[in-house]
């Protein structure tokens, strides 16, 4: 879509908000099916697993329920609904995919770490979707499935790598 055409559908949805019409009546369904299409597939994979947010943790939870998740079975159930089939265990996912810079993260990204009872500082023990905006979407403990920020506390003192698979 050119310049020339974003500021006139600017204009017109300006106007049709400001005379109560409302923006759907500016915008043709071609142009909202081309403004779902800018969304990733990584942003998907993170849309569908925020409706898990508060989901129980439980540690060796089986694939096969979505009523609690470990880690690993919380990251295998969101990407095989976008077609990618995990293995099961966060060791065996961090060789899955392409090495990828934490600097250059993307949403869809799955963040390992080294964390927990089990931890070395060298073994992957726990497993995370990169969300964006600095934060991890994954679940551990109380919380269950939660939001948590990469770079601060045990989050950023244990990561180890990140790997893309989309």
């Amino acid at each position: 879509m050119t310049k020339q055409t974003w500021i006139k559908k600017a204009v017109i949805i300006s106007l049709s908000a400001a005379m109560g019409m409302g923006t759907l009546l500016a915008v043709s369904p071609a142009d909202r099916v081309e403004a779902a299409a800018t969304t990733t597939k990584g942003q998907q994979v993170v849309k569908f697993g925020k409706k898990y947010m508060g989901t129980p943790y439980d540690f060796g939870a089986s694939t096969s329920t979505t009523r609690v998740f470990d880690c690993s079975s919380f990251m295998k159930h969101i990407f095989k609904k976008y077609g990618v089939n995990l293995p099961r265990t966060s060791a065996a996912q961090s060789k899955v995919g392409v090495a990828v810079s934490k600097a250059n993260l993307r949403p869809g990204d799955m963040v390992f770490f080294s964390s927990g009872s089990r931890a070395n500082g060298r073994n992957v023990t726990h497993v995370a979707i990169y969300a964006g905006d600095g934060k991890i979407l994954h679940t551990y403990g109380k919380p269950g499935v939660t939001i948590s920020k990469l770079n601060s506390g045990t989050w950023k003192r244990t990561y180890l790598k990140a790997r893309r698979v989309l």
